[in-house]
């Protein structure tokens, strides 16, 4: 567990290219521990490519290059082979729910299993933790081995994030995690985000303005591959430094 908002993440002069193209311009950010930061900005501003750098995610697309510095805990995650032990510190959740084709049970110890949990007892704990951790055991607890495929979409994204909980990580990158949910739904993973914050970073890239001012402590405003204000996120929203920033937050563009 941090200290409690020690600086987590430190991004320093971050640019990425996809081939010529350069995706993000000099990004600097200095992310706190036990804290929700939004990353706001219209689409195509480099607001999920910012987030992939996080966990290496980029590493998968081709002709990509990456300089500056991105730190977790301190530690170089561009100067370290070992990706996989990074993407268990730094979990990440998708926009659309993806559980896996398998129950829901397994889908939750499927993590666990390929780092070489074999013991019953051990997996039992750690999905019904898991479950519990993200808000869904009480709907889910008589039906783990029915294939997680059977359930509503929002049930769907919470066994996504519990799946991300399972590998105890400490950052939680995620990706627009309500925008294919219902209102209902929503505002129950919004509720959860809250809750996870005492134990995880949390990192979430969402379009929904009100959103951001709702569930965020800090938030970083992109515009055009640059990071253009990072701030509280009540400063962000009330009085903002930067006039393309009050033009974004009041619907004048985006």
């Amino acid at each position: 567990m941090s200290i409690i908002n020690s600086t987590k993440l430190n991004v320093k002069d971050l640019e990425l290219f996809y081939g010529d193209n350069k995706a993000l311009k000099g990004i600097n950010m200095n992310i706190k521990s036990n804290r929700v930061t939004a990353l706001i900005g219209p689409s195509g501003c480099g607001k999920s490519t910012f987030l992939r750098t996080l966990n290496r995610m980029n590493d998968l697309i081709d002709n990509v290059t990456i300089k500056g510095l991105v730190e977790v805990d301190g530690e170089d995650i561009y100067k370290s082979d070992d990706v996989i032990k990074l993407r268990t510190k730094v979990g990440m959740v998708f926009q659309k729910p993806n559980p896996f084709p398998m129950s829901i049970y397994d889908n939750v110890a499927y993590g666990p299993r390929t780092h070489g949990i074999k013991d019953k007892k051990e997996l039992d704990k750690i999905v019904e933790e898991s479950l519990k951790g993200a808000a869904i055991w009480d709907e889910v607890k008589d039906r783990l081995k029915s294939s997680a495929l059977g359930l509503s979409g929002g049930q769907q994204q919470r066994i996504c994030i519990a799946r991300a909980i399972a590998m105890k990580p400490e950052v939680i990158l995620m990706d627009e995690p309500t925008s294919a949910l219902d209102p209902i739904s929503t505002l129950k993973v919004e509720e959860l985000i809250e809750n996870l914050k005492k134990q995880y970073t949390i990192i979430i890239v969402t379009h929904n303005m009100q959103q951001a001012a709702r569930i965020s402590d800090d938030t970083g405003f992109f515009l055009n591959g640059e990071l253009v204000e990072f701030n509280e996120t009540k400063t962000i929203f009330t009085n903002p430094f930067d006039k393309r920033t009050e033009d974004y937050i009041t619907g004048r563009f985006g």
